[in-house]
């Protein structure tokens, strides 16, 4: 029996096996051991960030049933067909095992493109315009790999991946009416890259199914355990 099937065998009965797209982005590149308590033990900080659902909703209603060229000019030809639904892939497999692990969330928005393909956009409201798309590669193949491999139902070829961002200009208007902010819109596509997100996931699963990892010494959670402990013991 390998390692990794002995990880497996040894999952506690609180184990979290459905790995959120984001949590390949956000958790994996912060503290590992906050990334394995959730995944083990599914113990996780409360985070709060207000405006961030709403400001999300209304950005993806503002895109939905818009043409590509709409959206922006750069993106190519299709239309926004859907947004906020549910995805969940087949067991991921790791080097060759079949595991309890799926692919499971919600992305922004599908795009039906003209060649019959889907594309997957994700939509940012950032306070100054920048390529992210480095950072969210992940994220977004792994809505890709979920929707052309899913659990249930029809899969979904997925040609095209970007994120759409909005940053704010200005402010238009006057107090006896509502005002506007201007936005200022781009377009960064993200290439394919499976190999990479198969690479990440079986390096995810690995450490979330293995020993709890070191805490990160930058962490502010673990920071604050650290710093409990030492005051009440």
């Amino acid at each position: 029996m390998s390692d990794l099937e002995k990880q497996l065998t040894s999952l506690g009965p609180n184990a979290r096996t459905n790995i959120s797209p984001s949590d390949l982005t956000f958790a994996w590149d912060g503290c590992h051991r906050c990334l394995w308590l959730y995944y083990a033990h599914q113990v996780k900080p409360q985070v709060f960030m207000p405006l961030v659902g709403d400001i999300a909703n209304m950005q993806e209603i503002a895109c939905l049933n818009k043409s590509s060229s709409e959206l922006h000019q750069d993106m190519p030809a299709g239309k926004a067909i859907e947004h906020g639904g549910w995805v969940q892939s087949e067991p991921i497999k790791v080097d060759g095992i079949t595991t309890p692990f799926s692919i499971r969330g919600k992305y922004d928005l599908l795009m039906q493109m003209v060649d019959g393909s889907y594309g997957i956009i994700d939509c940012k409201f950032q306070a100054k315009d920048s390529d992210k798309s480095g950072f969210y590669s992940a994220q977004l193949e792994a809505y890709a790999f979920a929707l052309e491999n899913p659990a249930k139902g029809e899969a979904k070829k997925i040609s095209t991946l970007g994120l759409l961002v909005w940053s704010p200009v200005k402010i238009r208007g006057v107090s006896s009416a509502n005002f506007g902010m201007e936005l200022k819109c781009s377009w960064y596509p993200i290439s394919r890259d499976p190999k990479a997100l198969e690479n990440r996931l079986n390096e995810f699963i690995k450490t979330v199914t293995g020993a709890a990892p070191e805490s990160e010494e930058s962490c502010d959670q673990c920071k604050y355990i650290r710093a409990r402990q030492q005051i009440l013991g």
